[in-house]
């Protein structure tokens, strides 16, 4: 299983906009960061993405793939092996990208 994603974690889309996170979890936390779980909200600005002469930007995150053998919260947790999808205008723009997660797990 890979790292967790966290509240602090850093993601975007493939056309390099900002993939925010609005976690909903206040139970588990890692390093003092709440574990970021596939039901959470995940909205993304800065997109360049164009179809043609169209701007067609990713608005959002749709999880296809979660961790497997965890849950926090009776929810499904996101790890750096989790895949999720960009969504815009035309529907699936291409894979987020987990830049940055949290790799230490202490106190459980």
């Amino acid at each position: 299983m890979g790292d967790y994603v966290t509240s602090s974690s850093s993601l975007a889309c493939p056309h390099s906009g900002t993939v925010s996170i609005v976690a909903s979890n206040s139970n588990v936390t890692l390093g003092g960061d709440q574990i970021v779980l596939s039901t959470d909200t995940f909205t993304i600005a800065g997109c360049s993405f164009m179809v043609g002469p169209s701007p067609s930007p990713c608005t959002q995150v749709q999880w296809m793939t979660t961790a497997l053998k965890a849950t926090a919260d009776s929810n499904s947790p996101l790890t750096t092996d989790s895949v999720g999808m960009c969504i815009g205008g035309i529907g699936i723009q291409g894979p987020v990208q987990i830049k940055s997660t949290q790799s230490t797990v202490s106190g459980l």
